[in-house]
């Protein structure tokens, strides 16, 4: 799953500016972003363009009874995705990326759980692949969320978890988002975990652990520990 992740101004910046969208002036840096909040997504607009919208983390299907379950739907599995009835509306007509420019996952150490933080190797900025939602209140109140999709874990991200996001790249990025393809055989494809050659992964501040710790301090080095599976401490899993 993906639980946690990181979005730097400077990073949602660059995104836009590829997709020709205006910056979002009201966002800042955030660190430890956290399931239920409000998050960027880009999306086809109604015209054909594309937009940068303020999502909530947390999908709610149009059919819900009330949002109150969203959290349950931050991820949704790659596998079955084009059945399932929470996500197989939006997977046909409502897809967006989620700007990011790195991700946790927690490695479990006794009763300890460590977090990792993965990103590229390049530091350069990307896209999760992702679905949006709209809700309607009785009072009439409209509520638009979002869902990452994960995938299996290639081998960097899977000597912590088995699962990761699905991370978008070159073409793949304007098929997922192009509103003309809707077919399952088309769009199943790109949600495949992303080339483990190209990022890297490493322990950073436990403080993570907490929603609350939101800043820069979040991606200070962790003490050394040991690696799974290894006898000896590892702080990377990148490839050299």
């Amino acid at each position: 799953m993906c639980g946690r992740y990181v979005l730097k101004r400077k990073d949602l910046e660059a995104l836009l500016q590829h997709f020709g969208i205006r910056s979002l002036e009201e966002f800042h840096s955030r660190y430890n972003i956290a399931p239920t909040t409000i998050v960027p997504a880009i999306r086809t607009s109604a015209e054909g363009g594309r937009e940068a919208v303020p999502l909530r983390w947390g999908l709610v299907p149009s059919w819900a009874k009330d949002p109150a379950g969203g959290a349950r739907l931050c991820n949704a599995r790659a596998e079955g995705i084009a059945a399932k009835p929470a996500f197989r509306h939006a997977f046909r007509k409502k897809r967006c990326l989620v700007p990011a420019s790195g991700f946790y996952e927690w490695q479990t150490l006794g009763r300890t759980k460590l977090p990792w933080y993965f990103s590229r190797r390049d530091e350069q900025p990307f896209v999760f692949a992702g679905l949006w939602e709209s809700w309607r209140s009785p009072a009439g109140t409209e509520l638009e969320t979002c869902s990452l999709i994960t995938t299996d874990a290639n081998p960097v991200v899977g000597q912590i978890h088995d699962r990761m996001p699905v991370i978008l790249a070159g073409s793949g990025v304007e098929e997922w988002i192009n509103p003309e393809h809707e077919e399952p055989e088309k769009l199943l494809p790109l949600l495949r975990p992303f080339p483990a050659e190209e990022m890297s992964g490493r322990p950073v501040n436990p403080q993570v652990n907490s929603v609350a710790t939101e800043g820069p301090e979040c991606l200070e080095p962790a003490p050394v520990l040991p690696a799974p599976g290894s006898e000896g401490p590892q702080l990377s899993l990148g490839f050299e």
